[in-house]
């Protein structure tokens, strides 16, 4: 039997993401194409919601999350596809819209894999420990997921689905190119080094302090967030009027993984298991939580 005060935090969370999302697409879909009445956007908008509703069934069902973040992945491609197919109802894709998306595919394979096998390695994702048992529990990170799907797809949906002839490349497109190589290379790096680390008996029960996690904390955050701010630079060349709301795509990152369910969540681990210890509070103290320090802390 679900509390009420379940049903009301999962009625306003599913409530305040279809407001949230309505309003986005909106927006940003001015110069989408139109199908069957709809603006591309808010089909988008549609398919990230409904994807991870019906995702969220079998999973509640069996009050597993193994699933969770392969379905995240899916639904990144299932958007991609379908914005790629609905611009194309207006013009062929240009050559921007094929750079954004094959962005997009590559980094989504690569980190919904990653996840994948890692929660197949260790069993579970202790995040959901207290919400899997309950399904209006559960269904609001199912729902969160597909609001991060859609903001931070934002970007590539109104390149991929704006009506009438593209702009030409230029250096904007560039400069994002080579931020998003940095970010994606980052990512891929601190993500390989982290995986070797843990996987070293001697290293079990210890925090990672080689490599990129010697000069940040979080390095694959930071990667994170420079592959997509390198993602929105792609719609400067093209975006106009409300489009530039689709912007707020880097912005809901960076407030994401720095202020609410990133870093926050994970130091606050990290403080519980070795707060008390010497060599943890001298490396939480010397290593910036996020920019890579020029310096490796001594140790």
């Amino acid at each position: 039997m679900e509390s009420s005060e379940d049903l009301f935090r999962g009625a306003v969370v599913v409530a305040s993401v279809l407001i949230i999302m309505s309003l986005v697409a909106s927006a940003i879909g001015i110069n989408s194409v139109d199908i069957g009445g709809f603006s591309a956007t808010i089909i988008c908008a549609a398919i990230a919601l409904g994807v991870q509703w019906l995702s969220w069934v079998p999973a509640s069902a069996k009050q597993t999350e193994r699933f969770f973040d392969i379905t995240g992945g899916v639904t990144f491609l299932a958007i991609v596809v379908f914005s790629l197919w609905a611009g194309a109802l207006s013009e062929p894709p240009s050559p921007r819209e094929w750079i954004v998306s094959i962005l997009t595919i590559i980094w989504s394979l690569r980190l919904s894999g990653f996840l994948f096998l890692r929660i197949h390695r260790t069993g579970k994702d202790g995040r959901f420990d207290s919400l899997k048992t309950s399904p209006v529990r559960f269904i609001i990170p199912w729902t969160l997921q597909g609001l991060w799907v859609f903001l931070t797809m934002s970007v590539v949906i109104v390149i991929n689905t704006q009506s009438g002839p593209a702009p030409d490349l230029s250096v904007w497109d560039g400069i994002g190119m080579a931020l998003w190589l940095i970010g994606f290379g980052i990512e891929v790096v601190a993500d390989a080094q982290k995986t070797t680390f843990n996987s070293k008996p001697e290293n079990r029960d210890r925090w990672i302090d080689q490599g990129l996690w010697a000069r940040s904390r979080h390095p694959n955050y930071l990667g994170e967030i420079l592959l997509w701010t390198g993602i929105a630079l792609f719609g400067v060349s093209c975006f106009g009027g409300l489009e530039m709301i689709a912007w707020v795509s880097p912005i809901f990152i960076f407030i994401l993984l720095t202020r609410i369910s990133g870093i926050p969540i994970l130091d606050e681990r990290a403080l519980a298991k070795w707060g008390d210890n010497p060599d943890y509070q001298q490396y939480r103290e010397n290593t910036p939580a996020l920019v890579l320090g020029l310096r490796t802390p001594e140790k």
